[in-house]
């Protein structure tokens, strides 16, 4: 059955690390007894992935539910950046916290089903490759197809809208009406509110202090939501481990009173037996008294016999 190193690479990236060496070399050496040499020497060369991004494939591959919705937020939160809507910003950060804390947990109880539990180490490198998802179309394609060997790195924050970047130097600016205005007729435009014969009055455009002031404040809000969303992503890590150390203490717990349960039962069951022997054995001490006695009195009247034979023998 002819093979491609696509089908190939779906199949090895949805097993479990430690089986992936074993099964890449297994498929290399079927395509090489096929005559594919070159398609051998690709999959020989697909690396292992690393727990976090295995992690992630997984999310992807059990959970394909989940990854529309990812990838519209990213889309949501790159174009309020470029819009520098501080309202809308708050809002999806709130929305990204949430969704990531969420999707990190998931990821972190599909290893475990996996029969591969992973710490609280790996659930945050799953996350940053989320933030990574959010931040940045190609991560998230990458994420999106299931086949990451390392979990992605972001940078912090988003990229800035190309309003933001500074305008190089000699290029011309381009007029209310479209056309470019070169540096020696700048002094047409001096004074926007001036109008010219004939001309109407014409809204004066936002200055440069005002307009630079206003991105400043923008980017600033942006980085603050950002840091705050980094703090609160904090605190539900350690809260999760709080609850986890928690879960663990209740788990032993409950085995404990398991435990003690059964001794309780076995104990119980013992004082049941030890009674029924102690009935048993007062039962046997009342027979045996009673045969004593029974004895005592046959000898008694055997002696009284032995006597007065022995006085009729003496008359």
């Amino acid at each position: 059955m002819p093979v491609d190193l696509d089908s190939v690479a779906d199949e090895l990236y949805g097993l479990r690390p430690e089986e992936f060496v074993a099964a890449r070399d297994r498929r290399a050496r079927d395509a090489r007894e096929a005559g594919e040499q070159a398609l051998a020497k690709e999959i020989g060369a697909l690396r292992r992935p690393s727990l976090a991004a295995w992690a992630g494939n997984l999310l992807v591959r059990r959970r394909p539910e989940e990854v529309e919705p990812l990838l519209g937020l990213g889309e949501e939160l790159r174009r309020a950046h470029r819009e520098l809507d501080g309202t809308r910003l708050r809002e999806l950060a709130r929305r990204q916290g949430e969704v990531i804390g969420a999707l990190g947990r998931q990821a972190r109880r599909l290893a475990e089903r996996e029969g591969h539990p992973v710490g609280e180490s790996v659930q945050r490198e799953v996350e940053e490759t989320l933030h990574a998802v959010l931040a940045d179309p190609e991560a998230a394609r990458a994420w999106a197809a299931g086949r990451l060997v390392k979990p992605l790195r972001s940078t912090f924050g988003f990229p800035q809208a190309d309003v933001l970047e500074p305008r190089p130097s000699g290029v011309p600016r381009r007029a209310a009406d479209g056309h470019q205005e070169e540096d020696g007729h700048r002094e047409e435009r001096e004074d926007p509110r001036r109008e010219k014969p004939g001309d109407t009055a014409v809204e004066p455009a936002e200055d440069e202090p005002a307009r630079r002031r206003r991105i400043k404040e923008a980017r600033q809000a942006a980085h603050d939501t950002e840091g705050d969303l980094r703090d609160r992503e904090a605190e539900a890590r350690s809260a999760d481990a709080d609850a986890e150390t928690a879960r663990d203490r209740v788990a032993g717990a409950e085995r404990r009173v398991r435990e003690l349960r059964a001794e309780l039962r076995l104990a119980e069951r013992q004082q049941r037996q030890a009674r029924t022997d102690e009935r048993t054995a007062r039962e046997r001490a009342r027979r045996a008294g009673r045969a004593v006695r029974e004895a005592r009195r046959h000898a008694e009247t055997a002696a009284e016999r032995v006597e007065r034979l022995a006085a009729d023998e003496r008359d």
